[in-house]
């Protein structure tokens, strides 16, 4: 078959495609309410609710490991590494890598579709057109990299700044009498919509402490997963405090002063660089302003004079 004709009907499937997939995913649901509506009207409804709309969802989950083994690191060293960077940007569930993995191989493949239908469609079967392909299989490969990358550190700094509140008011729920455990639980309850990335984090180690683990392993998990330098310090702090039986608020406030001062060092830091960064503005988009008012009038009655003349 012609590539005039193979073109336009494989950009037509992958277009469909990607049109179905994302139609079930965007299509919004009921509330709880209006489904319960309908179960007691109807009380078939719900398994064949639960029919239609797992059917996207099964197929999505059926596919992801054979998927996912293509780029499926081979050892346990880089399955851990993996692991640590998905959790540092906020997925911690057991199949995140799993789910990483089959996305990074589904824009593989979707960059290489539709950088050969750009390429071939318009430039026809050369050299260009083969490197249009690989920059597609390039991109749709290493975006999720990008994006992963950007949303882990995002949610770094979202705790950095985060955690000097929190280590307060853990300060004082610990000086009140609560222990740390509950202390942490108070902290992740009462702090769930100023700082929701800290509280998710101690609402994971309390769980995983009310679960059984030992606190020491559970706070340098906690260190770990946010691979933050200074929650890992804390971290270390507590489990010092926790092995020789010093005070934990003592430790607790010393370690908020510390981050409280990084914070306010950094923040002076940013504020010295405005100068150097607003020369740029200013010469580019500023300063020829300011130059045509001030000058742009003499220089016009300069004009005049040397015509009159």
């Amino acid at each position: 078959m012609a590539p005039e004709i193979t073109i336009p009907i494989a950009a037509f499937c992958a277009i469909a495609c990607v049109a179905w997939v994302l139609l079930n995913l965007v299509t919004g649901k009921k509330s709880r309410a209006s489904q319960r509506l309908d179960e007691l009207r109807d009380p078939r409804s719900r398994k064949r609710r639960e029919e239609e709309s797992g059917s996207v969802k099964s197929v999505l989950e059926k596919a992801a490991p054979a998927l996912s083994n293509v780029l499926k690191p081979k050892t346990e060293a880089e399955q851990s590494k993996l692991k640590i960077r998905l959790g540092n940007a906020g997925f911690s569930s057991p199949n995140a890598p799993r789910n990483f993995l089959a996305l990074k191989f589904v824009g593989f493949m979707m960059g290489i579709l539709f950088g050969a239908i750009y390429g071939f469609a318009n430039m026809g079967a050369n050299s260009n057109s083969w490197m249009s392909l690989v920059i597609g299989a390039g991109a749709g490969f290493y975006i999720p990299e990008a994006i992963l990358t950007l949303m882990k550190m995002s949610r770094q700094q979202k705790i950095f700044l985060q955690l000097p509140d929190a280590l307060d008011l853990l300060v004082v729920c610990v000086e009140a009498g609560l222990g740390l455990d509950a202390a942490m639980r108070r902290v992740s309850d009462e702090l769930a919509n100023g700082a929701p990335e800290v509280c998710q984090e101690l609402a994971t180690a309390n769980m995983q402490l009310q679960m059984g683990k030992h606190r020491r392993d559970v706070l340098h998990d906690l260190g770990i997963r946010t691979g933050l330098d200074d929650m890992r310090a804390l971290a270390a702090i507590l489990i010092q405090a926790d092995r020789f039986g010093s005070s934990i608020a003592q430790a607790l406030r010393v370690q908020s002063d510390s981050m409280r001062t990084k914070r306010r060092q950094m923040a002076e830091e940013k504020a010295q660089g405005a100068a150097v960064k607003m020369i740029f503005p200013l010469v580019l988009f500023i300063f020829p302003g300011i130059f045509v008012i001030l000058v742009g009038p003499a220089g016009i009655q300069l004009m005049d004079n040397i015509v009159n003349k």
